[in-house]
């Protein structure tokens, strides 16, 4: 069989304008990656966060309203959480499937149903706390991974300010008495 060269010419433009079509798009999917050095341990920081979420409310009291638990145990993996939190001035939920893995301080939240779904198909964070190279305190080495509805949502660049002021709010009232 032969193509005609007009053919040929008109499948070779339709393949060029699918080509810059798909390249014009910007991806849907997106990861930010950042850390908050803070003076508690990544023991006593791993532990409020996996064993204790429910109580994190009283180191962060205007970011964080309440952690209830719907299913599970505190600490267990497969163990879902609902928070209530404040974003952008606007109480919301997030409710999570947890993964942990507790010899490496690393905690994951799936998120199964909350305002994020909004705007994200998929919204996971990690979390894994780390000894400072001095020995002193600890690092929060946060991944936000998602996957947003449309090229008309945003990155969450806003998500990662909650957590890095969450985060140096937990680490001082860890070692606040200390």
């Amino acid at each position: 069989m032969r193509i005609s060269s007009s053919t040929e010419q008109n499948l070779a433009e339709i393949k060029e304008e699918s080509r810059s079509e798909t390249m014009a798009s910007p991806p849907l999917t997106g990861k930010l990656e950042f850390d908050v050095e803070i003076d508690a341990t990544p023991e006593q920081f791993h532990h409020l966060f996996a064993h204790n979420p429910h109580h994190v409310h009283h180191t962060s009291s205007e970011k964080v309203h309440s952690c209830d638990l719907h299913e599970g145990e505190f600490g267990k993996s497969g163990s879902i959480i609902c928070w209530k939190y404040v974003h952008e001035g606007k109480t919301k939920t997030a409710k999570h499937v947890l993964e942990f893995d507790h010899d490496n301080k690393v905690i994951i939240f799936n998120l199964l149903e909350g305002d994020l779904l909004e705007e994200y198909k998929s919204f996971v964070v990690t979390v894994q706390t780390l000894p400072k190279k001095n020995g002193k305190g600890s690092i929060a080495h946060w991944i936000v991974e998602y996957e947003m509805l449309h090229d008309g949502i945003g990155h969450p660049e806003s998500m990662r300010q909650f957590f890095i002021e969450l985060t140096t709010d937990m680490g001082a009232h860890l070692v606040k008495d200390e």
